[in-house]
């Protein structure tokens, strides 16, 4: 059995990746699992849940071994995350930034010092690091971003804030998006910094109160003249309007990290919902005999598989560098959408027992509203995909 210790270091062969899977599997199902009452009551993650997730290596299994991760590829990442999607997804979003989309942008932007000295922080769970991207007014579109950046000699000074930022309450560090050029055009001028928790002038506001996915923190970020190194600008004097382009790549890998959360999620609804249906008596048998729920049960298992094989697929095409911008946004749309469908039926199978707090699927069911949110909106996947069809044809 693959030990501790070499998931830690890294020290994981291909051979032993379906060990990597079976011991994720077991933790998430023998520890994670019963624990989720107590995290929906409290909206706090477990500091042993926390110890135990950095000490098996899942803060950095999408970093590279070079830089104290595991260094997985998008397709064993994919597989990973199915199965910590078979949870509370605030479980996953307790690492999933410092692999995802606040990691990246060190991988996709940061000088090989930067990469070197910050890395190995962000991948053994010593920094929490919060993606500082989105602002009341630039959502879904980061282009219209306007906190500001401006130089000072050696120094940046920022100024602005950001909105529903993951993690906020906890960081350790926040990848900062700060215009730096007010005359580029939108897209262009923006620039990355690496800001440390307890620099003057950064603050974080109380904990949002959403709709699902309780022990997730997500915060609003103030930037009031806070003065930051020359240092702290990812990818030095090179990365100067940079930073959009950065964000996109960082999104690509995110969105299909997002769709594989939801197929992990979209396995636990069918599982909830067919050992319900198998069990529950009505009118003198189960309600799985009933060929209406049958129904139910076959087109959640249909959604399940096509959104497995889609993400499956996105996340190969990804690694062989064939499609990093259109597959991402199909695969993170259509497995959303779908975990939402599973959702809905799950409560539909379960009655009027669905609506009642306490019962797993009408938690899920709120927690897996988000996911046509975040990472950029169903609709604004829509958009991806077809201007990058559009594109390809010349039109």
């Amino acid at each position: 059995m693959l030990d501790r210790d070499q998931i830690r270091t890294g020290a994981v062969q291909e051979s032993d990746f379906t060990e990597v899977l079976a011991s994720v599997r077991r933790f998430v199902q023998e520890r994670v699992v019963p624990l989720e009452p107590e995290i929906e009551e409290t909206d706090a993650m477990p500091a042993s849940l926390r110890a135990e997730a950095a000490e098996m290596g899942l803060f950095g299994f999408a970093i590279p071994e070079l830089y104290g991760g595991l260094g997985l590829s998008m397709s064993e990442e994919v597989r990973l995350v199915y199965e910590l999607g078979y949870t509370t997804p605030s479980f996953r979003s307790m690492f999933g930034t410092n692999n995802g989309i606040a990691g990246h942008v060190l991988l996709e932007g940061a000088t090989e010092e930067q990469k070197k000295t910050w890395l190995p922080k962000v991948a053994s769970g010593e920094w929490t690091a919060s993606f500082a991207l989105t602002e009341s007014g630039a959502g879904s579109d980061p282009s219209g971003l306007t906190t500001t950046a401006v130089r000072d000699g050696d120094e940046w000074v920022i100024n602005g804030s950001k909105r529903f930022i993951t993690n906020a309450p906890l960081a350790d560090v926040f990848m900062v998006f700060a215009r730096t050029d007010p005359e580029a055009a939108s897209s262009r001028g923006i620039s990355t910094f690496m800001v440390e928790k307890g620099t003057p002038g950064l603050s974080v506001g109380p904990r949002d109160h959403k709709m699902g996915q309780a022990g997730a923190w997500t915060a609003d970020v103030y930037f009031d003249n806070v003065r930051v190194p020359s240092s702290v600008l990812i990818g030095g004097e090179a990365g100067v309007g940079r930073g959009y382009a950065t964000a996109m790549r960082c999104l690509a890998h995110g969105r299909i990290h997002i769709a594989a959360l939801c197929v992990g999620m979209s396995q636990r609804l069918v599982d909830e919902s067919v050992a319900y249906a198998a069990t529950r008596e009505q009118g003198g048998g189960v309600i799985g005999s009933h060929q209406l729920i049958q129904g139910l049960i076959a087109d959640s298992a249909t959604d399940l598989y096509a959104a497995r094989a889609l993400v499956s697929d996105v996340a190969a095409k990804f690694d062989d560098g064939s499609d990093k911008r259109i597959g991402p946004s199909c695969a993170k749309y259509f497995a959303s959408e779908a975990v939402g469908r599973i959702a809905d039926r799950a409560v539909q199978i379960h009655g009027g027992s669905g609506y009642i707090r306490g019962v797993p699927v009408e938690r899920f069911y709120r927690d897996a509203r988000l996911f046509r949110i975040y990472e950029g909106t169903s609709q604004i996947q829509q958009i991806v995909i077809a201007r990058g069809l559009l594109a390809q044809a010349g039109g």
